[in-house]
């Protein structure tokens, strides 16, 4: 068949042409492609309690910075759980006074700026209720073991021309398959933290009014992290493609 032929045929099979259009338009068949899909949007709220000591006696907490590392983000399928694990990392800024720096003739403390980076670790399990989009179970792995009959001659002292037929115990034969399924994974898309830290063993420093060092810091938090999940999945999307014409042609 000649290439003449074979675009004739094409047309017929994807063209899709109207007579009150000044252009016509070819929709292309289903294209089957393998993209990141979303499952879910997830909100995950978190409480944390921790004790921070600090290696130098703090007279104030100048800043505090913060930010959220996830060590796992686990969609255990085919369950709706989802687990969460990680830390909050702070940088805190604080003024520390100077050893022998404290007039109190003068009132005056003379400090310096110290900081202190620390980890808080966090986990938690969420339930996603509503999915976006169906995730794909994974299909599981099988092992199928199977024999052959042989036939065997009976030993002496048995009846002649009597054969045993049974498998034989010296072989071993299997079937086993393995499927490898895409494993659903996670992106962080925004987290807010509301903190409230009290020192608990502040003590005052003497002739300076309201003014004192502490060493530990109680610390309460709650973190809302919204979390994405994600998992690759096959998806069929609809490819059009214009006539290569005068005109463009508008879909």
């Amino acid at each position: 068949m000649s290439d003449e032929n074979n675009m004739n045929d094409y047309h017929l099979l994807f063209n899709n042409n109207n007579d009150d259009d000044d252009c016509h338009c070819h929709d292309h068949p289903l294209i089957l492609t393998k993209v990141p899909v979303v499952l879910a949007e997830v909100d995950v709220q978190i409480h944390l309690d921790a004790l921070i000591k600090f290696p130098a006696p703090v007279l104030e907490i100048k800043d505090i910075k913060k930010s959220i590392k996830l060590t796992q983000c686990r969609l255990l399928l085919p369950t709706k759980k989802l687990f969460v694990k990680g830390f909050v990392r702070k940088n805190i800024q604080y003024a520390s006074p100077c050893k022998n720096n404290i007039d109190y003739r003068k009132k005056s403390i003379s400090s310096n700026l110290l900081s202190l980076t620390v980890d808080i670790p966090f986990q938690s399990v969420t339930e996603i209720k509503d999915f976006l989009a169906k995730p794909d179970i994974p299909l599981v792995n099988m092992r199928n073991e199977f024999d052959f009959l042989v036939s065997k001659h009976l030993p002496n002292g048995c009846q002649k021309n009597k054969e045993l037929q049974t498998t034989d115990l010296s072989q071993f034969h299997q079937e086993s398959t393995q499927f490898y399924n895409e494993l659903p994974y996670c992106e962080l898309i925004s987290s807010n933290i509301i903190e409230w830290d009290e020192a608990i063993d502040r003590c005052p420093l003497p002739y300076h009014l309201g003014e004192g060092t502490f060493t530990k810091m109680e610390e309460k938090m709650v973190v809302d992290l919204i979390i994405k999940v994600l998992q690759k999945q096959q998806v069929q999307i609809f490819h059009s493609k214009a006539h290569e014409d005068k005109h463009d042609c508008d879909y």
